[in-house]
Parts: C-alpha cells; structure tokens; sequence
C-alpha cells in the first residue's frame, strides 16, 4: 500500500513525494510506515519506493533514512527530549518549525555548506533579535550527525555570527518602575478595583511587585506556600506551557530558584483579604475550595484551573492603557522589584537569595541595568541637599 503524489516545496518549486505501509515489524509488532520526500521526478520516487520495499522484504525493518537534515533531526530529537524539561522541548522544537527546517529541512545534510549556514545566518540576522540562538539549535542536528558518523564536521562552527552595532539611546525604554511610577500603578490598581472588581488582577501585580517572583511561579503558586504566622512564602514550582499548549507545573531549573522569601506585613493583609474574597468568588461559580484534595492555587481561572499567563498580559496592557501609565512587560515587574530592593540598600547576594538567581552575575547583570536608571536620580539628590 503506498501513495505517490506531487507536492509544493517552500520556494514554490514542485517535487513528488510517497507514504508505504512496509508491513509488522517482528520486533515491537507495530506496523512500519514511512514517507520520502524530494524526489524531482515521479519516476525517481517509485524507483525509491521499489528499493524500500525489496530491502524491507529481505532485511526486515528499514534503516532509518539520514540524507536529508529533516530526517536528522527527527531521530535527535527523540534523544533530545528525554534529556530536557517539556517546556524547553517545546520551546525547542517551535525554533525549528518555525525558521530551522524551512531553511535546512529538505537538504541532504552532508551537501549543507558552510556557505549556505552563513547565508542563513546573515538572514536571520535581518529578521531576528536571537538568530544566534537558533542557529546554535540548528547546530546540534550536525553535531548529532556526526556523533552518529554522518557528516564529519559541524559547518556551523566555521561561520561568523554578525554584530549589531550598539546604539545607546537617551530615552531608552526600561522595563521597570521607579518608586512613583509603582505607586502610580498602584493608584490604577485601586481604581480598577473600584469600577471592574478585577481583585485578583490586583493581587497578583501586588505581588508580583512586593515579591520579585517570576510570573509562573505566581501562577503556580498555593495557599499552602503561604505561612501567614511567619510571613513567608514558599517558591518551589513554576507553571509552564507544554506539548499542546498544555499548562503544567514544573520544578525550578536550580535549587537556587528554590527559597523561602520574608514578605512584608501590607502584602500579608493584601492576601488574607484575597483568600476570602476568592473562596466567595469560587462559591458563586459552584467550586467549595474545602472539598478540594488538591492544595488551592492562589490565582486560578474560574473554572478552578490554571489562569493562562496570557491573561494576565492582556490584564496589563488593558491597565496601562486605560490610565495612560508607561508600559513594562510583567517580567518587569521582578526587575522593578530588583530596583527598589537596591535603592533601599540590600546587598547583591541579598537580592541574589530573594530572586532565586543561580549566578549572581545575573543579578549583577540586573544591578548594572537598573543603577543607570538612578544616576540623574542621585545628581537630584546632590543638588536638593546643597539647595542649589
């Protein structure tokens, strides 16, 4: 049983194709199919076609074909995703879909030049902020092949990767809030209680900026990490986005991410009105949070699920447009939260232990990025207390 048809490749060029049911492996049992692309006559493809079949009828099961990179890269990255967290898989493999295999994906892998890697690269370089990245996850399918004893070099590493030329702007954008600009939100936020009712919105910024957290961990966060004798919270997951768009609950990357953070006693407040508020909230939509035999998230969707993190973007941007207020992603909320931990004196690793950063040149990274924010802010200072 097979089929042969002709196809259009990217490029708008044409090219025939076949699928075959080769027949059971004695093996596993499972039934063999394959398919083969990139055959520029239809003759060309029945002759392939004829030459799988007799090999499987000889020898069995097939060889698995590695001519083209496409066929390299599904048999890495079946080892590749036993060796990563599924979100990173995920994340991974959206890399190739999108901008690897429309580049690389129907070339024999041994003829890929690197001439052609630079060519792509320098294109890449055009289009993407981080067309490093994808080149280098480009580069492991080589690696793999020559692992495998495919090719005998990687052309990726003999190219050169451009360099933008830096750019320093007066009025460039920070993605974080100084004092006023946070206490400015704030006032939003109140607003927004008062004509909406959009409480857990204004939890979870609340948080997000007293706390430092990252937002999945927000979102994966439970009433059971929340010590309100001690005042502390408890970080140690994170809500992902797996295969399918299926949300998840993972274990941080480091132990470092996870901690156990002091939170002050405004925010303490802020919460134990949340948690009444939601229970309230999660009655009228027919969920008794003491039925539950899971811990209670402290920011679901009404339904008693995760909330999507795009939600709360969306929540944002809907804010920082309504009251006109200077835009920042939701991660800029950690960075803000960085900011005022510095400008109120805590130490490097003080702020290292709080975020959860495994390497402090991160949090230095995030220290040198906030402290020129602050420069003119420290001249004002000078000038205010000569009184000149």
């Amino acid at each position: 049983m097979a089929t042969i048809k002709q196809y259009s490749k990217k490029n708008g060029s044409k090219a025939w194709e076949f699928y075959v049911y080769l027949g059971i492996d004695p093996l596993t049992g499972k039934a063999i199919r394959t398919t083969r692309r990139g055959f520029n006559t239809k003759k060309q493809a029945q002759l392939e076609l004829s030459r799988l079949q007799i090999e499987f009828a000889k020898h069995g099961k097939q060889k698995h074909d590695t001519s083209s990179y496409q066929a390299v890269y599904e048999l890495w990255t079946v080892e590749y995703k036993a060796t990563v967290a599924e979100s990173t898989y995920v994340k991974t493999t959206g890399y190739f879909k999108h901008h690897i295999l429309p580049a690389f994906g129907d070339y024999r892998i041994e003829k890929i030049t690197m001439d052609y890697c630079q060519k792509v690269t320098n294109g890449w370089f055009k289009k993407f902020k981080k067309y490093q990245t994808i080149m280098n996850y480009a580069s492991l399918v080589f690696k793999y092949a020559i692992k495998h004893g495919l090719i005998e070099r990687n052309p990726v590493d003999l190219i050169t990767y451009p360099r933008h030329r830096e750019v320093i702007k007066a009025d460039e954008w920070e993605n974080f809030y100084d004092k006023n600009e946070l206490k400015a939100f704030l006032r939003a936020l109140d607003s927004e209680d008062a004509e909406q009712g959009n409480y857990k919105a204004d939890n979870l910024f609340r948080v997000l900026a007293f706390t430092g957290m990252r937002k999945g961990e927000a979102l994966a966060l439970t009433w059971d990490n929340v010590d309100f004798q001690q005042s502390t919270i408890t970080i140690n997951q994170a809500l992902a986005r797996g295969e399918h768009a299926r949300l998840y609950v993972k274990s941080p990357k480091t132990k470092k991410s996870n901690r156990v953070i002091d939170i002050d006693n405004n925010t303490i407040r802020v919460l134990k009105q949340w948690q009444i508020r939601q229970r309230e909230e999660l009655f009228m939509f027919g969920y008794n949070v003491n039925d539950n035999k899971q811990p209670q998230l402290v920011f679901c969707n009404n339904k008693n699920e995760y909330l999507s993190p795009s939600r709360v973007r969306t929540w944002l941007v809907r804010i920082l447009k309504k009251y006109n207020l200077k835009y920042i992603t939701v991660h800029g909320f950690r960075h803000t939260h960085a900011s005022l931990l510095f400008e109120a004196g805590a130490s490097l690793k003080q702020v290292q232990d709080r975020l959860g950063h495994s390497d402090i040149s991160t949090t230095m990274n995030v220290y040198a990025h906030v402290s020129k924010h602050a420069k003119q802010d420290t001249v004002n200072k000078l000038m205010k207390y000569l009184e000149l």
